[in-house]
């Protein structure tokens, strides 16, 4: 399975275990993996603790992916955890053009005059003037949501409908705090894979509307977020907002569409959310999900469902769905 979800570029970091022992940070490079915890100095015990020194390490780690003398093993029969554990994950919401349009002309109301064609052309409208003008949306997610990307997702028993999410995730190489967006990707140390589960019949408080959306609800469920399978560093993905964003449901292409759609791209984001809080490196930037939800094909997630979630560059997720057991 594993070798199926080659990166871009000449490596990339991960964290593996062999059978049930004891995880550990992971280069990557050409189907075989070294333990960095046994080959750098200051033995990083994690991924991140490898992030938090990125400007000093990434020239060695560019060398040691070449390094045919140091004691490499093969990727194949290690398991692969999430790629790290980060402190803070950032979540975009309504960040993709296509999908917002696509919302919003489902929801109209039953008396609305215009056309469907009319509506897309004014919404469209609408979202061009909001990507020019104005801010993005982000709320705060829990780490504790991290899990393996191809671990099982357990649905909570209490989840009405769970949907799937496909996000690009920025990885963040040092402290960020006010930068501007021109520097902003000088802060990202690269780029992975994060499925960001919902459940959508909790999205909004019921009993609470003036109050709005229960994002600790809805999304913050043990296994929520499946991260990975690698941290590819951003100087192997050329262009972030240009990648492919997939997901399969039990092979089924249900999203399908280029990070071009973004409204407000990684440096936008990145930017905006270090004028009111100081990211960390090993922090998790969600890009937003495009249009393919489940919501939208009126089928969410139930026991037995398999999800495939792909980005260029960055490899490929698979995880199955199980019920909670009571």
């Amino acid at each position: 399975m594993a070798t199926l979800a080659q990166p871009a570029g000449p490596f990339a970091l991960g964290t593996f275990s062999l059978s049930d022992g004891e995880p550990f940070p992971g280069l990557l490079a050409q189907d075989r993996v070294l333990d960095l915890s046994k080959t750098l100095d200051r033995a990083p015990s994690g991924v991140r603790a490898v992030v938090e020194r990125w400007e000093e390490t990434l020239p060695v780690l560019r060398a040691l992916a070449q390094d045919d003398t140091v004691d490499w093993r093969p990727l194949e029969g290690l398991r692969v955890h999430a790629p790290l554990e980060p402190r803070q994950i950032f979540q975009s919401g309504a960040n993709y053009r296509q999908h917002v349009i696509d919302l919003e002309v489902a929801h109209r109301a039953p008396d609305d005059p215009r056309t469907v064609e009319e509506a897309r052309a004014e919404i469209a409208a609408i979202m061009d003037r909001r990507a020019a003008e104005d801010l993005p949306y982000v709320f705060i997610g829990l780490p504790s949501t991290v899990a393996g990307p191809y671990d099982d997702v357990v649905l909570p028993a209490w989840a009405e409908k769970p949907d799937w999410e496909l996000e690009l995730a920025a990885v963040i190489a040092k402290p960020a705090y006010r930068v501007s967006v021109e520097e902003a990707l000088e802060y990202v140390a690269g780029y992975t894979i994060a499925n960001d589960l919902t459940d959508r019949a909790t999205v909004f408080r019921r009993d609470m509307p003036a109050i709005g959306t229960d994002w600790l609800r809805c999304k913050n469920a043990p296994g929520f977020t499946p991260l990975g399978p690698w941290l590819v560093p951003a100087e192997s993905i050329a262009d972030p907002g240009d990648l492919r964003v997939t997901l399969k449901l039990n092979g089924e292409t249900m999203q399908d569409e280029s990070t071009k759609d973004m409204l407000f791209g990684v440096a936008r984001l990145v930017s905006y959310i270090s004028q009111t809080s100081r990211l960390l490196p090993g922090d998790l930037v969600l890009t937003g999900s495009p249009a393919g939800n489940g919501i939208h094909w009126g089928r969410l997630l139930r026991d037995g469902d398999v999800m495939e979630g792909s980005i260029t560059g960055l490899g490929v997720q698979r995880t199955r769905c199980v019920e909670e057991k009571p």
